[in-house]
């Protein structure tokens, strides 16, 4: 199984993604992949999201994750639908510690030096920046992670392609997640995609 340093090294976006009809996903899964971006997180925000995680699951080098995980409910309800890997955008003892303990790939959401060092107590050092935009931008992170060298970050909220590369170019972030590369036509998707991917480069 891959660890979340893994997922988070696979491309430098994580599309972060809510969908509506579950019949829509492979083909949008299908554009992200041919776009170079192969962790897909797909946010638990509709009644669709855990046959959207099913269906996405099919898609070949896809590796397809469940986001907005509030709960051990959800999480659980999200593995059995295939999830392989967990992001939520808070950190709380009883999830992370439940979700330790079925071995999941897991991006918990931090905002404060608080909510990181409850995660290094929990055997965390991988980390959601979030909200990364409105929690105080990129000033806010460099100083956030001056006392944590161990940890590594991927922020997420507010981050559009015209600022992705400047979060990059920080050495504690591996990677970035974003929306902004599921908006538009299939062909434009995988057209912003394949920008998203060139990133990393």
């Amino acid at each position: 199984m891959r660890s979340i340093a893994d997922v988070m090294g696979l491309a430098p976006v994580i599309p972060v993604l809510v969908i509506d009809d579950a019949d829509t996903a492979v083909p949008l899964a299908e554009a992200l992949v041919a776009g170079g971006l192969r962790a897909l997180e797909v946010t638990l925000r509709t009644p669709a999201a855990y046959d959207a995680i099913r269906a996405m699951r099919t898609v070949p080098e896809a590796t397809v994750g469940a986001g907005t995980v509030l709960s051990v409910d959800q999480f659980d309800r999200a593995r059995d639908a295939g999830a392989e890997f967990i992001v939520s955008p808070g950190l709380t003892p009883s999830l992370a510690e439940h979700i330790a303990r079925a071995g999941t790939p897991y991006l918990p959401g931090v905002a404060t030096a608080g909510d990181i060092m409850r995660g290094l107590e929990l055997g965390l050092s991988h980390f959601k920046f979030f909200p990364a935009a409105t929690s105080g931008g990129l000033p806010a992170l460099k100083a956030l992670a001056a006392p944590f060298a161990e940890c590594r970050f991927c922020p997420t909220g507010g981050i559009e392609q015209g600022d992705a590369a400047d979060w990059l170019a920080f050495d504690p972030v591996l990677c970035v997640g974003g929306s902004w590369v599921a908006r538009g036509t299939l062909r434009e998707v995988e057209d912003k995609a394949r920008l998203a991917a060139a990133l990393g480069r």
